[in-house]
C-alpha cells in the first residue's frame, strides 16, 4: 500500500472509547450555555468530520444523525435540522476522505471547508423553510473557523496515535 504523502510516521490504532470520548466532549461543549452567535464554530461538527475522515468505518451517517437529533432536541431547532446537516457534512467528509489524507493541514483545511459550507448552508436553508429568520452575514463565518481549526483538531485528535507502541532501538519503525 502506497502511503500517504502527508504521514511522517506511522499511526497507532485508534481506541474506540477515545472516539466516544471525543464525541461525547465535543456534544457537551456545544451544550454549554455560553449564548449560540450565528459565527460561533460548531465543535462537534469539526469532531464528527474529523472521525469520518480519519475512521469513516467506525464514525458513519448514522452516528451523525444521532448526534444531530440530540442537538436539535438540545437547542430546541427544527426537529432534523442539525440531524439533516450532520447527516450530509458526514456523507460529504466520507466521500473525499482518502483525498484529503494526501495532502497537508492547510491544504486539508481548503478540502473540508466545503463540506463545513453545504452543511451550514442546508441547516439555513431548512431554518428558513420553516420560517425562520435569517441569522445574518455572520453566519458565513462560522464554516471558515471549523476550516481554521481544523489543524488543531487533527493534531489533538491524532496525539493518542502518535506515541510508540514500545520504543527500542533495534526496530526500524
Amino acid at each position: 500500500m502506497i502511503m500517504p504523502r502527508s504521514a511522517d510516521q506511522l499511526l497507532l490504532p485508534v481506541k474506540p472509547h477515545f472516539i466516544a470520548l471525543t464525541l461525547l466532549g465535543a456534544m457537551l461543549l456545544e451544550m454549554l450555555p455560553l449564548g449560540r452567535h450565528p459565527s460561533s464554530p460548531d465543535l462537534l461538527a469539526l469532531v464528527l468530520v474529523f472521525w469520518n475522515v480519519h475512521q469513516p468505518r467506525r464514525v458513519g451517517v448514522g452516528l451523525a444523525f444521532s448526534f444531530g437529533l440530540v442537538m436539535d432536541v438540545h437547542q430546541a431547532a427544527l426537529l432534523g435540522q442539525h440531524a439533516l446537516a450532520y447527516t450530509l457534512l458526514s456523507y460529504l467528509a466520507i466521500t473525499v476522505h482518502r483525498r484529503v489524507l494526501w495532502f497537508s493541514l492547510p491544504a486539508q483545511a481548503l478540502h473540508v471547508l466545503p463540506v463545513f459550507l453545504a452543511a451550514h448552508a442546508l441547516s439555513l436553508l431548512a431554518r428558513l423553510a420553516a420560517g425562520g429568520m435569517f441569522p445574518g452575514w455572520w453566519l458565513v463565518a462560522a464554516p471558515l473557523l471549523e476550516a481554521l481549526l481544523w489543524p488543531v483538531a487533527v493534531l489533538l485528535l491524532l496525539a493518542p496515535q502518535r506515541r510508540a507502541p514500545d520504543p527500542d532501538q533495534n526496530r526500524p519503525l
